[in-house]
């Protein structure tokens, strides 16, 4: 991904499938331990599938911040950063 110039070191640009799709990304808690391996172009979580499954099965999407303007409208119609964030 692009950034502005303003950030330092290693960066993540996005990460797909997203945690509103419920993807794996959406188990993760603070104080989870994440490793990123640059080389083999993973991130991983240390927590065993049994663990991740469960969290997901009782995640929520989160209430929208804007439920009106061109906000929310963008926060509906916005495809997946894998595929251009095309609304």
């Amino acid at each position: 991904g692009r950034f502005s110039g303003a950030t330092h070191g290693f960066m993540i640009a996005h990460i797909v499938p997203e945690a509103a799709d419920r993807g794996p990304i959406a188990a993760v808690k603070s104080g989870d331990i994440i490793n990123i391996d640059v080389k083999k172009r993973r991130l991983d979580v240390e927590l065993p599938a049994a663990e991740i499954r469960k969290r997901l099965t009782t995640w929520k999407a989160p209430k929208p911040r804007y439920t009106t303007g061109v906000f929310a409208k963008y926060a509906k119609t916005v495809s997946h950063a894998s595929i251009g964030a095309i609304t």
